[in-house]
């Protein structure tokens, strides 16, 4: 791996070691190299930089200087390039997911004084720049356009690319006698929100480089591997596979959103090692495969990046027998501090299955329960961290008390253990731990099980409001066959066959689709809201 202190830094070695080395490729067979990758990323950073965006007109004080871009784009190359183009001004820059609506995105723009707001024209239906204009009414903030290149020369597009300059108007990169470059706020990433507004968590090159170094360590990436990126690119996983990928020397396969028959086509076409990067990606890979029979649809298939959602552990072993390498390889870790633990290519089947490997380099783990004692050997608590890839605090300096606690860790809200191998196994979330009669029950545990009957494609385990009990375990299944769904009487008497204990089997069963954002993750807030009655 190379070795840089910002990404712009890494854009210009990576161009230099491997100019011709595939960079990009994206559903429609458009292609980009290292090479051709920095030149465009200037060409964008001079057209911005005539737009007045740049480094020095506003202060962030002591964690450093320079306007804030917010973007919002769907996984395009235009997106990987606008990255390295704001990098390359040395500007702090704030990806958000195209999900995101006039609530939210209003929220954001506000709090982050975006100079600019970058979005598509128009996109899956959505008039994204009649929304733009809308929220940025009234503000000093400017919305511009940018729109994916034609397919061919023929098919037109409905409004330009980045705009573009001559790079030899640019003044010299940030990082250019900056000893802290690396340590400057440079990325604001918004978490998706619930009930709640999102809260812009600060990173720097070098918190998200450290992330991304991890993966790719645990991961075994050479420039020879070629990486479906299925998730939004504006997710902060996105831009852990663009390091990845200037880091190596590999291939990232762009998505601009993911469809699951379409999708597969083009990761199999693309000859994908890495594929999937998720729960919800791998149970779709893994349904296109049994439909396809014998014919193995990613021959070159080395493993199964996981993270963002939990994985049910029978989900390792149908990936790995039904679609090939070593089976899915989860990370843990969050938007405020990502890739905390990870498995390797070579762990053993019952780690790859049931943890989320080992702490990565640097990362300080402890484990406290519920009272806020330390937890004990093998014993559940919440897990508080350190780490390089920590997040410099939040937009609002007035969520960093309650996210911190008095030792200076971070409070993820996740509970887990650390088995005896040092191995993470999350048992599920602060706020997903349902309280009955005191008792607590872990929805995952139920969750993990449920998933193992033959009539259920995915599941959640919710909590909901009950006078008598305080809150009841309701599960929600997909099925797997909607002519001949799960019962309740079937649910009760496959848990009790599993030994789990009467005081923990659900209550209420609803036969539902269950809700994913683009990552991947459950929206359990909004089966709460559903089901609560």
């Amino acid at each position: 791996m190379i070795e840089a202190s910002t990404l712009w830094e890494h854009v210009e070695k990576r161009a230099a070691d491997t100019p011709d080395g595939q960079m990009l490729v994206d559903e429609t067979g458009r292609t980009m190299t290292f090479a051709q990758f920095r030149d465009a990323a200037e060409r964008a950073a001079a057209g911005l930089a005539g737009l007045g965006v740049g480094p020095t007109s506003r202060s962030e004080g002591p964690l450093g200087p320079g306007d804030r871009v917010s973007w919002q784009l769907p996984t395009w190359i235009e997106s990987v390039v606008l990255v390295a183009a704001l990098s390359r001004l040395g500007v702090t820059q704030n990806p958000v997911l195209p999900l995101y609506r006039q609530k939210e995105l209003g929220f954001v723009i506000r709090q982050t004084g975006a100079k600019l707001l970058i979005v598509p024209s128009e996109w899956r239906g959505v008039d994204f720049k009649a929304m733009a204009d809308g929220i940025v009414e009234g503000t000093s903030t400017k919305v511009v356009t940018c729109d994916r290149a034609p397919i061919s020369r023929s098919e037109g597009r409905s409004g330009p690319g980045l705009p573009e300059g001559d790079p030899a108007t640019l003044p010299p990169p940030p990082a250019s006698g900056d000893p802290l470059a690396g340590e400057r706020v440079r990325w604001l990433f918004y978490t998706s929100g619930t009930t709640a507004d999102p809260k812009g968590a600060q990173h720097t090159d070098n918190t998200i480089l450290a992330a991304a170094k991890a993966m790719c360590e645990r991961l075994a990436v050479t420039a020879d591997d070629r990486s479906d990126l299925v998730f939004p690119f504006t997710h902060i996983g996105g831009i852990c596979w663009l390091y990845a990928g200037l880091l190596t020397g590999c291939t990232n396969v762009l998505v601009e959103a993911f469809d699951p028959p379409r999708t597969t086509e083009v990761a199999s076409r693309e000859g994908i090692t890495l594929l999937g990067k998720g729960t919800f990606f791998h149970q779709a890979y893994l349904a296109a495969q049994r439909e396809a029979g014998d014919k193995p649809l990613f021959p070159d298939l080395r493993a199964c990046p996981g993270g963002g959602a939990p994985k049910p552990p029978q989900l390792h072993y149908d990936v790995k027998s039904e679609l090939g390498g070593v089976g899915i390889v989860s990370g843990y870790g969050l938007t405020e501090c990502p890739i905390l633990s990870m498995a390797a290519v070579d762990d053993p089947d019952q780690k790859l299955a049931d943890t989320e490997g080992r702490a990565t380099s640097g990362v300080d783990i402890k484990l406290r329960t519920v009272d806020g004692a330390a937890a004990g050997p093998g014993e559940e608590g919440e897990l508080r961290v350190k780490a390089p890839q920590l997040f410099k605090g939040y937009l609002d300096s007035s969520l960093d008390a309650a996210a911190f606690d008095e030792e200076g860790y971070f409070r993820t809200g996740d509970l887990g253990v650390l088995d005896e191998g040092g191995y993470v196994v999350i048992t599920g979330r602060l706020k997903d731990v349902i309280i009955r009669k005191g008792e607590n029950i872990s929805a995952k545990e139920l969750e993990d099980l449920l998933y193992q009957h033959p009539k259920v494609a995915d599941v959640a385990v919710i909590g909901l409001p009950d006078p008598a009990s305080g809150e009841r375990a309701c599960a929600v299944v997909q099925p797997a066959d909607t002519a001949d769904a799960l019962t309740f009487e079937e649910m009760i008497e496959f848990l009790e066959a599993k030994g789990i204990m009467r005081q923990k089997l659900p209550e209420q069963l609803e036969i539902d689709e269950i809700p994913r954002n683009p990552a991947g993750k459950v929206l359990k807030h909004e089966l709460r809201e559903k089901y609560a009655r």
